[in-house]
């Protein structure tokens, strides 16, 4: 799964990238400094992995990851090619998921793109172009279902009310994700379309180091505005999560953040925020060989878990032995939770809760 990281120009977007990852991007006080994108695959903050780590003392432990792409930044026009639109736009429909990154702060050494801070302006200029080649893409499709649906066809019908109403959405400058539960779940009409309004966003206000932990006003504009879209807000300060980048031990990170008044870098909590935004949790596997993070979509069955692991897995289910994460870290060994009647059987209609540890059998 891959999310990608958009904005204006000079907002902040590699930076940030550059504390998520060990890329390097490139990352300067002019507009455009990023014309391809860049990719990384980062870890998943978890704690619990690092607790089942001391508990089994395995050969190797394993996290989660997710893929992170910085896009370069979007310019007014941007729908209709301008500051290489199109492919910037491309880069965005080939992501699961946004990180749109505002800036929240005033500084005159930093230029902005449009001479002034201002994060709703910002939101709402990119917003515009991503509805407009959204317009473009239900337009476009909403021609060749016409004819169609005058033949009498029913699923043309139904996908020419559904597109009608998605037009009548966008044309009104409302993101698609805003638009009624009923239509969002037509899920055959809109997933091959890749529309990008559509896709989940977390909004990344960048705010300078005295913003950390209370706001400002330019992200308190910033949460008012995306009350009616069901998307995520945090804050960060990107210029310090790098200087936070660069301490070598955790003895110094822990002193940097004290002085701070935080209790972990933003940028872990931004990855924590953005694995929840695909709609993704973890399982373990756990044994002396490995310990290990398996991403799954939130509600899977436990053949579709085991199939992550591999395809024989799925095919093959018979039953999964589950601890729960709790009882695992209660009682220390999976001997001793076997002791105490901990381990459960389940079958093929189990939902895998976050957390749980499994061991799956199987018959190919």
């Amino acid at each position: 799964m891959k999310a990608g990281i958009v904005g204006l120009p000079n907002v902040g977007k590699s930076t940030l990238f550059n504390c998520l990852s060990n890329t390097k991007a490139n990352s300067a006080n002019f507009p455009f400094c990023t014309i391809e994108p860049n990719h990384s695959i980062i870890n998943v903050p978890d704690k619990r992995i690092n607790a089942l780590n001391e508990l089994v003392n395995p050969e190797k432990t394993i996290p989660a990851t997710v893929e992170i792409v910085d896009i370069a930044g979007l310019v007014k026009g941007a729908s209709k090619g301008e500051g290489l639109g199109n492919k910037f736009l491309a880069n965005i429909r080939e992501t699961d998921a946004i990180i749109h990154v505002l800036r929240c702060f005033d500084d005159d050494n930093i230029a902005h793109v449009d001479g002034s801070v201002d994060p709703v302006r910002d939101k709402e200029i990119i917003d515009i172009e991503l509805q407009l080649k959204d317009l473009e893409t239900v337009n476009n499709r909403l021609e060749k279902v016409k004819k169609t649906s005058k033949s009498g066809d029913k699923s043309s019908i139904e996908e020419f009310g559904v597109l009608e109403e998605v037009v009548l959405h966008l044309e009104s400058s409302r993101n698609i994700r805003s638009i009624s539960h009923e239509i969002k779940k037509k899920d055959h009409i809109l997933k091959p379309l890749q529309l990008l309004t559509l896709k989940p966003v977390l909004y990344v206000c960048n705010v300078d180091e005295k913003s950390i932990i209370d706001g400002n006003n330019y992200v308190n504009s910033v949460m008012n505005l995306v009350q009616t879209e069901n998307a995520q807000v945090i804050s960060l300060a990107a210029g310090i999560e790098s200087e936070i980048q660069e301490l070598q031990t955790y003895e110094e990170r822990k002193i940097f953040l004290d002085d701070l008044g935080i209790d972990e870098p933003g940028s872990s909590k931004l990855i924590s925020a953005v694995y929840d935004l695909l709609d993704l949790h973890t399982y373990f596997t756990a044994g002396p060989n490995e310990v290990r993070a398996w991403t799954i979509p939130k509600g899977s069955l436990a053949p579709q878990a085991a199939g992550v692991i591999h395809s024989d897995f799925e095919k093959g289910f018979i039953k999964a032995e589950v601890i729960s994460y709790k009882d695992f870290t209660t009682y220390k060994t999976e001997v001793k939770v076997r002791e105490a009647g901990k381990i459960r059987i389940e079958g093929k209609e189990y939902v895998v809760k976050s957390g749980d540890v499994i061991h799956f059998m199987f018959n190919v």
